[in-house]
């Protein structure tokens, strides 16, 4: 037997935090992301994997294994940046990933002063594709982008070399780096990007605002800690910056209150004909998943919880109503069982207060928890001591002022409405 048949595949999953050493942002970013290795991409890639709706990195382990360790720092980090700059997400074009986008975002990350020397270059290129060619990056200021500048956008470099490809056409060229079309991303053996896009957008639009939003919170978790520990390692301050301003906007509640609907249904796969991606077939298996909630409401009926706030809430529950079946418990000091109805989907309905007394957060909690459901929403002012565990995921909805001062602390999510 070979040395090379004795030797265990590469597992990247036991060499990250070596490589992310004197990177904190990036290894606690690195944490927080799903590694799975297969040898159905030459090189890597990352997407949102269409059942967890979590982000995963995956690699080709011969690949990964055959590169020297800045070289696989570099891959890591330039995979992670796809990520934060939601070049996975709000930035992916709809009609799907092309050859140019390939290149524009490689050249996008490429050219940060963090990625200087990471990635194999001309002075130093990675190890053999099979094409024959020694492994490159598309890096601004070299090789066949040697006229562009580092530092700009995706769409900067879309434009850019689109312009370029169009001028070449229009002289009697072939395209040049703007030819391609769809999904047809390019690999590394194509000589133009680094590594694999092409499974950068194969969820629905719901679930990548899912995604969307568990990225935002494991920026925030990465970024709290680099915070804290004074140390983002070698990453810029322009990008500080960036990371910051994404994660400290402001919250939509709305997009916030679908994600919890959305990510509290359960899944129901069954098999069923579909068609394969024939570059890719084992990344994407022929099943089809429905997804279907029951979520509990439980809505504060105290004299302190506001007319205003109430309408807020149900003018959004009538919209969500499209993608979920709600159970409406109304409750103060107790639960009005006489009242709970169910709200069926696609119904429409009017807000009502229909009882007033103190509050106590227990009897919803009880009556959910002794029930089939799969999110608690709680529609209140806070005011009343902190509650029972909740069975299923429960979400707290207030005004900003109770938010700001609750009269418990919880570390369930807590969100304003107004």
């Amino acid at each position: 037997m070979s040395d090379d048949a004795k030797k265990p595949a590469f597992n990247l999953n036991m060499h990250t935090a070596r490589l992310l050493m004197r990177e904190p942002f990036f290894a606690a970013l690195s944490r927080r992301i799903d590694k799975t290795s297969t040898t159905a991409i030459p090189t890597a890639g990352v997407r949102i994997n269409p059942d967890r709706l979590q982000f995963e990195m995956m690699y080709n382990p011969e690949f990964m294994g055959s590169l020297q360790d800045e070289h696989k720092l570099g891959v890591l980090m330039h995979e992670f940046y796809h990520i934060v700059l939601e070049h996975v997400t709000s930035r992916k074009p709809e009609e799907g990933i092309s050859r140019l986008d390939n290149v524009s975002m490689d050249l996008a990350i490429n050219g940060l002063p963090e990625m200087k020397n990471k990635l194999p270059n001309e002075k130093n290129p990675g190890p053999m594709m099979p094409s024959g060619e020694p492994m490159k990056g598309c890096i601004p200021g070299e090789d066949r982008f040697a006229h562009l500048p580092a530092g700009k956008s995706y769409e900067w470099y879309k434009a850019k070399l689109k312009e370029e490809a169009e001028e070449k056409k229009g002289e009697g060229g072939e395209g040049g780096e703007g030819e391609g079309e769809g999904g047809e991303g390019g690999g590394i053996g194509d000589a133009d990007s680094f590594d694999s896009h092409d499974a950068f957008g194969e969820v629905d639009g719901a679930s990548r605002e899912i995604a969307q939003e568990r990225l935002k919170e494991a920026l925030k978790q990465a970024a709290q800690e680099a915070e804290k520990s004074n140390n983002w390692g070698s990453v810029s301050h322009d990008m500080r910056k960036k990371i910051m301003d994404s994660i400290s906007s402001k919250v939509d509640w709305r997009k916030v209150l679908r994600y919890f609907v959305r990510t509290s249904q359960r899944a129901d796969k069954r098999s069923t004909p579909r068609r394969l991606n024939k570059r890719y077939p084992r990344i994407h298996p022929g099943k089809r998943v429905r997804r279907q909630a029951k979520i509990a409401i439980s809505i504060d009926q105290s004299g302190s919880v506001d007319d205003g706030m109430l309408a807020m809430f149900f003018a959004e529950l009538n919209k969500l109503s499209d993608i979920a079946e709600f159970t409406v418990i109304p409750f103060d000091s107790v639960v009005g069982e006489d009242k709970i109805y169910v709200w069926k989907k696609g119904q429409s309905r009017a807000w009502e207060r229909v009882m007033c007394g103190g509050t106590n957060f227990d009897p919803p909690t009880k009556y959910v928890n002794e029930r089939d459901f799969d999110g608690h929403l709680v529609l209140t002012d806070m005011c009343a001591p902190k509650p029972i565990k909740s069975r299923c995921q429960r979400m707290w909805m207030t005004t900003s002022a109770y938010a700001s001062r609750p009269y418990f602390q919880t570390n369930e999510r807590v969100i304003a409405v107004d």
